[in-house]
């Protein structure tokens, strides 16, 4: 065989590996794939029972209710448009309150969504508590002395 030819084998040899690679892994990973979904999505019907997905919104004040039992937690995620119920068994995240964004990853069960995890958002402005006081007084125009 010429040594054009060998390269040409190689070069497809490659591109076929590297297809088959790529294919293989979005086969083992598509059970771990979840779409993103808002209340009005659930409402018109486009997320189905049982399916991974993420479910992004804003926590509806005055919907957040605790159980008895201490780690169950309901509330409503709304978009504007529609409002879906959402139960989480866990600890929510501290930054996880009324009024504030949320990503609930779980799944559609008869209408209401079972989260597994739920990821609360803050806004752009956040500073932690340990440079709060120093931003005022970085804006107040003092200088800091170690």
């Amino acid at each position: 065989m010429k040594p054009k030819n060998q390269r040409l084998v190689l070069v497809g040899a490659a591109i076929v590996a590297l297809f088959t690679a790529a294919l293989l892994a979005m086969w083992g990973l598509r059970s771990q794939a979840s779409y993103f979904y808002t209340p009005a999505d659930i409402a018109a019907g486009k997320a189905h029972d049982g399916e991974a997905m993420r479910l992004g919104g804003m926590v509806e004040r005055g919907s957040t209710t605790h159980l008895p039992d201490g780690v169950t937690i309901r509330f409503l995620l709304t978009d504007g448009k529609a409002q879906t119920p959402v139960t989480f068994r866990g600890i929510a995240p501290d930054l996880f309150r009324e009024g504030s964004g949320a990503v609930a990853e779980g799944r559609l069960e008869n209408g209401t969504f079972v989260a597994d995890t739920i990821l609360a958002k803050h806004d752009e402005r956040y500073m932690p508590p340990e440079l709060g006081n120093l931003s005022a007084e970085h804006k107040a125009g003092k200088t800091l002395e170690k």
